[in-house]
């Protein structure tokens, strides 16, 4: 009897299979990834929300809103008797005095910024106490429009999002500067005073890639609080 022949697969066929599960597993992969970037983002903006919540309730408790934190790993208020030392009115979210996670989704500190009228504890702020903040936003055509009044904020809060165009890391070091091309992120990163506020996009939009993160605290939802637990009259 002749031994039967035995039969396998030959390289080019298990080179085809090869490919296919590749394909299928990058098909797999690439919704995944997505899932777990949009759960960062949702992550990141309710983190902003609570801190929000945070400086609210700061402001009935003491009267006034916390200073910026003193450094990058000291997240302390940093005060200096009634007012922030140097005049500070911007720096990093004091994640500490409010008792509030330290890092946003990608590792990233908190950016906070504040009205210096806000944060001084010897003259209580009042309804007619100017506010010096003012952010924008981006219509359907891609124009900046407000967001909010002019100068009318009392306090923002903001993360850099996942390019970290402006952040910092953990111990404080930045992590990289936003490219010519992205002017709402630049003038995140730079400014304490005004403020982009607006969806999430890629180079080509007006204004540039954008994905920040950015909250405020309005004056009429502090006041109202204020007001209703009888810190103002």
């Amino acid at each position: 009897m002749k031994p039967s022949a035995q039969k396998g697969f030959s390289l080019v066929e298990i080179a085809i299979v090869l490919v296919i599960v590749g394909l299928m597993i990058g098909g797999l992969l690439t919704p995944l990834t997505m899932q777990i970037e949009q759960r960062k983002i949702a992550d990141t903006q309710r983190a902003l929300e609570e801190a929000r919540d945070a400086l609210v309730g700061y402001a009935l408790r003491y009267g006034h809103l916390p200073c910026p934190a003193i450094s990058a790993t000291d997240g302390q208020e940093d005060r200096n008797g009634a007012r922030c030392t140097d005049e500070r009115r911007d720096g990093f979210l004091p994640w500490a005095t409010l008792g509030l996670p330290k890092l946003d989704s990608w590792q990233h500190l908190y950016r906070y910024s504040v009205t210096p009228a806000f944060t001084d504890s010897a003259n209580r702020f009042k309804l007619v106490t100017p506010r010096d903040i003012s952010v924008h936003t981006r219509d359907a055509t891609g124009q900046a429009t407000p967001a909010t009044a002019a100068s009318d904020i009392p306090a923002v809060i903001l993360s850099h999002g996942k390019n970290g165009y402006g952040a910092s890391s953990e111990l404080g070091i930045p992590v990289a500067g936003a490219p010519r091309g992205n002017a709402d992120e630049q003038g995140n990163a730079v400014s304490d005073v005004d403020f982009m506020a607006r969806g999430a996009s890629d180079g080509r939009a007006p204004g540039g890639e954008y994905d920040d993160l950015v909250v405020w605290v309005s004056p009429n939802i502090l006041f109202n609080r204020m007001v209703a637990a009888q810190v103002l009259p």
